[in-house]
């Protein structure tokens, strides 16, 4: 148990505990802290606080693994010990919304880009399929522009991890490239590369955003 277990304990909310828990099948430990709230203390631990100590503590809720993952994005350090801490917390990763919180606090993106790009490949190959989400969902996040979107359309093709929460952060990456970029993304779609499931979610997903005029909805149909 961290030393943040009670602050948490007394944020908890039950019903957005119970609301939380439908979202996350098979998740232990909720206690139903809402994520403003994560963040607030998130932002707090690194301003005021001990940020090694707060990660080097135990503590295995799911609103303890959030708030490490949270801190970790925000730390002030070289680019090699926020590394370090990035790796040693990935496996502790087991459900799509601790890994998608983590991406988009993940601020070493600005700070570091070319750095967590390559931590972003590196991840793609992992067997693991909560690593494989973290990378696709970090270059979702930071590295859909103009200078990476050949590069991320080259990774995104070649996921081969086959678990669920992995594919559907592709598509959902590939969607979202495709909204910005359409003539970059379309060839692939196109090119029979990506896997029936993977490219149907694709679609899907498209069709679903309200930034894709209808006529391109019909042709992709």
């Amino acid at each position: 148990m961290s030393h943040m277990a009670p602050v948490l304990a007394a944020l908890a909310e039950p019903k957005y505990r119970d609301f939380s828990s439908s979202l996350l099948p098979g998740v232990d430990g909720i206690l139903g802290v809402r994520l403003p709230a994560l963040r607030k203390l998130a932002a707090q631990i690194v301003r005021e606080g001990d940020w090694r100590a707060f990660l080097a503590e135990p503590g295995d809720t799911f609103e303890e693994i959030m708030l490490r993952g949270m801190v970790i994005g925000r730390a002030k350090a070289d680019w090699e010990e926020i590394l370090g801490h990035t790796e040693r917390f990935l496996p502790q990763i087991n459900n799509w919304s601790v890994c998608d919180s983590t991406c988009a606090g993940y601020l070493h993106a600005k700070t570091h880009p070319e750095e967590v790009f390559a931590l972003a490949r590196e991840c793609l190959s992992s067997p693991d399929e909560f690593t494989v989400r973290f990378g696709t969902v970090l270059l979702l996040d930071h590295f859909i522009d103009e200078s990476h979107i050949e590069e991320v359309l080259r990774l995104l093709a070649a996921v081969s991890q086959d678990g669920y929460y992995a594919k559907m952060a592709v598509a959902w990456a590939l969607s979202i490239c495709y909204v910005h970029f359409p003539d970059a993304t379309l060839p692939l779609l196109q090119s029979g590369r990506l896997d029936e499931f993977t490219h149907n979610k694709t679609i899907q997903k498209i069709m679903e955003s309200r930034r894709v005029e209808q006529k391109e909805k019909q042709a992709l149909r």
